[in-house]
């Protein structure tokens, strides 16, 4: 999704779709919602918590000063662990992951000044990498057209894509069939072009 001909790809397959309908499509790619570094910081402070109980049974020679300092060095070593990134997003729960990187597609949808189209018809595809998350978030000129069922028929078609490790054409896919519910819902009516269509990135 990074390479430059992959982004004129996608730029040509939204201006395509957008040539036979009045909606205005972007498409935002992100490397993460969150760090989730507050995450591994509470898991290393709860693993050293439970496990300090079992100072009690080194030798006797530790002192309490010394056993005070282990536990130290044992949360620095586990928060320092954890937050490589492969672990930590095993340590955070799908619901959280879920609901950071919804909240980013929003913030999104009203950055790229989605809102602001005539008619209300801009939609939002949305893709969170490290939380394997997709969301099209449309507007209400859309929204009253097209049933929330049909674009997640096109969300789970987007992600057994991905799973088969063919995210940048799951994406070009995506917006194609975006394209056909756009024909139908908002056919054009006049030339127009509001938004860029260009990949957005977010890294």
């Amino acid at each position: 999704m990074l390479s430059s001909s992959y982004q004129r790809q996608v730029a040509e397959a939204i201006r395509e779709v957008e040539s036979h309908t009045d909606a205005e499509i972007m498409a935002v790619v992100a490397k993460e919602a969150d760090n989730y570094l507050y995450i591994s910081t509470l898991w290393a402070a709860f693993l050293t918590l439970l496990l300090s109980p079992l100072f009690q049974y080194l030798p006797w020679w530790i002192s309490y000063q010394q056993a005070f300092l282990l536990q130290w060095l044992l949360f620095i070593t586990l928060t320092v662990l954890f937050r490589w990134r492969p672990i930590t997003m095993k340590l955070v729960p799908k619901k959280i992951k879920y609901w950071r990187a919804s909240n980013l597609a929003r913030r999104q949808f009203l950055e790229q000044e989605l809102h602001s189209t005539k008619n209300r018809l801009g939609l939002l595809i949305f893709v969170c990498e490290a939380e394997h998350y997709v969301e099209l978030l449309a507007d209400r000129g859309l929204a009253q057209h097209i049933t929330n069922d049909k674009w997640q028929l096109i969300i789970e078609s987007f992600v057994q894509e991905i799973k088969r490790g063919k995210a940048g054409e799951a994406l070009l896919l995506c917006i194609a069939q975006c394209g056909d519910l756009l024909k139908e819902a908002a056919p054009s009516s006049t030339v127009k072009d509001e938004l860029p269509n260009h990949l957005v990135l977010l890294y």
